[in-house]
C-alpha cells in the first residue's frame, strides 16, 4: 500500500471517530424516574440565652458582722422609755440575720451617761454604740472616739440607701452633719422647744387666734396680765403674760424668728452680739420691763394650768406634764402648741433630739454596730418606739398609729417640726450653752441698750474663747 492511501485511510478513521463521539454527546440521557419529593426539615427555632444574672454586690467596708456582741449605752432612766428600748433591743436580736448581740446598758438620763462616756474615754473601756446631743458627739468625734458614718451610709451591702436619708427630717439629720460634711450620728427621734398657748383664754381675750408676730406676742401677753390685774382674785395680780427663763433651748428659736444664727455662715466662728441678737434681746427686755412676764421657781406647769400665765416655753416632751397639769387644776382650756413669732412674722422653733453615735472598736464589732444603729432608727422600728414614749418621729415614713387622732395636741406640736431649726453641733456648744443662759438674765436687767449690748459683747468673746479651747 502506497504511503499516500495509507495517510487517507487513517484521516477516514479519525474523522468517523469524531462524528461517533459527536452523535454520542448530543444523545440525550433519558429523564430520571420522578420521586417523592423530600420532606423539608423545619428549622429550629433559636435558643434563648439565659438572662445574666447581676452579679452580687459587695461590701466597702473591712468587718464581718457575723456573731459579733455589740454594747449599747442607753439614757432613758428605768422608766416606760427605758422598758420599751430594752424590749426593741430584744426584739432585733431574736430576729437579725447576722446572729448579732445587743448589750443594753442604761445610764440614767443624758447627763449621766455623759459623764459615763467621759469616763471611759480616760479607762478605754467604752461601749460601741452610745446615744447623745449633736455637740456631745462632736465632742467625742474631735477626741477620735466616734466614727464617721459616710461610709456605712453608702455600702452597697450594709447601707442606708439615699432613700432612706432623704427621707429623715433634714434638721434631725444636719444636726448630726460636721461643717466638712462628715456624718457623726443618726437621730433616733426627735423633739421640738415650742411655747404653750391657751387659745381659750386668748379668745376670752379678744384675740382670734395665737399671735404671728412679735409685736402680737408682746400685746397678748401684756393683755393677760392687765386681765389677772383687772380680775376680783387679788392672789394673781402681777400674772398672766409669759414666762421667762432665757435657757438657750429657748433663746435661740427667738434669735432665728428675728434673724439671727448663733455662729457664721461657715460655722467656723460665733456671732452672737450684731443686730439680730441686739434686737431680740431688747424685745425680751421690755417684755420684762413692761411687767407682761413672770418667772418661776421650777417647771411652770401648774401657772400655765392656774391662768398665771398664757404662754410658757417647754420641750414638746412636756405635753404630758402639761396636761397632767391641767387636769390636776380642772381645768378645761384648749391649749396647744405654737412658733417663735419675729417681727416680720417669721416663725421658727427649735428641733432637736437624741442621736446615736459608732464608737470606734474594731471592723467586725463597727459594722454590727451600724446593722443595729440603722434597725434601731428606721421607720419599722421607729413606729413602736414614738408610739410607747411621745417622741416625734425623725422619718417621715414612720407610722404613727392612732397618736394624732388620739392626742390632737401632739399632732398639732408635731406639725410644727417643719419650722425647725436646730442648735450650732461645735464641741463648744455646750458650755456656750450656759453662757447664754447668763446672758439672758443679765440682758433683760441691763440698764439701756447700750447695756445690753455689752452684754451681747461679753457673751461673743467668751464663746470665742470656749471655741478656741475645744480646738
Amino acid at each position: 500500500m502506497t504511503g499516500k492511501r495509507w495517510m487517507s485511510m487513517i484521516a477516514l478513521g479519525l474523522l468517523v471517530s469524531l462524528v461517533a463521539a459527536a452523535c454520542a454527546t448530543a444523545t440525550p440521557e433519558p429523564a430520571p424516574e420522578p420521586t417523592d419529593a423530600p420532606a423539608v426539615q423545619p428549622t429550629e427555632e433559636p435558643k434563648e440565652e439565659a438572662p445574666t444574672e447581676e452579679p452580687m454586690p459587695e461590701s466597702m467596708l473591712e468587718g464581718d458582722p457575723t456573731g459579733q456582741n455589740v454594747v449599747f449605752w442607753t439614757p432613758w432612766g428605768t422608766g416606760a422609755q427605758q422598758e420599751t428600748m430594752t424590749a426593741l433591743v430584744a426584739d432585733f436580736n431574736a430576729t437579725n440575720e447576722y446572729g448579732i448581740t445587743v448589750e443594753e446598758i442604761a445610764q440614767g438620763r443624758q447627763g449621766d451617761l455623759e459623764q459615763a462616756v467621759n469616763a471611759a474615754i480616760a479607762t478605754g473601756e467604752l461601749p460601741n454604740i452610745t446615744a447623745g446631743f449633736p455637740n456631745g458627739l462632736s465632742r467625742w468625734y474631735g477626741l477620735g472616739v466616734i466614727a464617721a458614718l459616710n461610709d456605712f451610709i453608702a455600702d452597697p451591702v450594709y447601707g442606708a440607701g439615699a432613700d432612706v436619708v432623704n427621707d429623715i427630717s433634714p434638721a434631725a439629720f444636719a444636726a448630726g452633719t460636721l461643717a466638712d460634711g462628715t456624718q457623726i450620728g443618726i437621730p433616733v427621734h426627735q423633739s421640738a422647744q415650742v411655747n404653750f398657748y391657751n387659745f381659750t383664754w386668748g379668745q376670752e381675750l379678744g384675740f382670734a387666734g395665737p399671735p404671728q408676730t412679735s409685736a402680737e406676742f408682746k400685746e397678748q401677753a401684756c393683755a393677760a396680765r392687765a386681765a389677772n390685774d383687772a380680775d376680783d382674785n387679788p392672789d394673781n395680780d402681777g400674772t398672766g403674760g409669759y414666762v421667762y427663763f432665757p435657757s438657750a433651748s429657748t433663746v435661740m428659736p427667738w434669735v432665728w424668728a428675728f434673724g439671727g444664727e448663733a455662729v457664721t455662715a461657715d460655722g467656723s466662728a460665733y456671732e452672737m452680739n450684731n443686730q439680730a441678737w441686739l434686737d431680740t434681746a431688747m424685745f425680751l427686755k421690755d417684755l420684762v420691763d413692761s411687767g407682761c412676764t413672770i418667772s418661776t421657781p421650777s417647771f411652770p406647769n401648774p401657772e400655765f394650768a392656774g391662768r398665771l400665765t398664757l404662754f410658757t416655753t417647754s420641750s414638746t416632751a412636756g405635753i404630758p406634764f402639761q396636761r397632767g397639769a391641767m387636769e390636776e387644776a380642772g381645768n378645761e382650756d384648749v391649749w396647744g402648741a405654737i412658733p417663735f413669732p419675729g417681727p416680720d412674722g417669721d416663725q421658727y422653733v427649735n428641733a432637736f433630739g437624741q442621736m446615736l453615735g459608732i464608737v470606734k472598736t474594731n471592723a467586725d464589732q463597727d459594722v454590727a454596730s451600724w446593722i443595729f444603729l440603722k434597725w434601731l432608727t428606721s421607720p419599722e422600728t421607729q413606729s413602736n418606739w414614738v408610739q410607747a414614749t411621745r417622741y416625734f418621729p425623725s422619718m417621715g415614713a414612720t407610722d404613727v398609729g392612732a397618736l394624732p387622732a388620739d392626742d390632737p395636741i401632739w399632732a398639732g406640736a408635731l406639725e410644727l417640726l417643719a419650722l425647725g431649726k436646730a442648735e450650732p453641733n461645735l464641741p463648744s456648744w455646750g458650755s456656750v450653752r450656759g453662757a447664754i443662759q447668763d446672758a439672758g438674765f443679765a440682758f433683760v436687767d441691763a440698764a439701756d441698750e447700750a447695756a445690753v449690748q455689752a452684754v451681747l459683747d461679753a457673751l461673743n468673746e467668751e464663746a470665742a474663747a470656749l471655741l478656741a479651747e475645744s480646738q
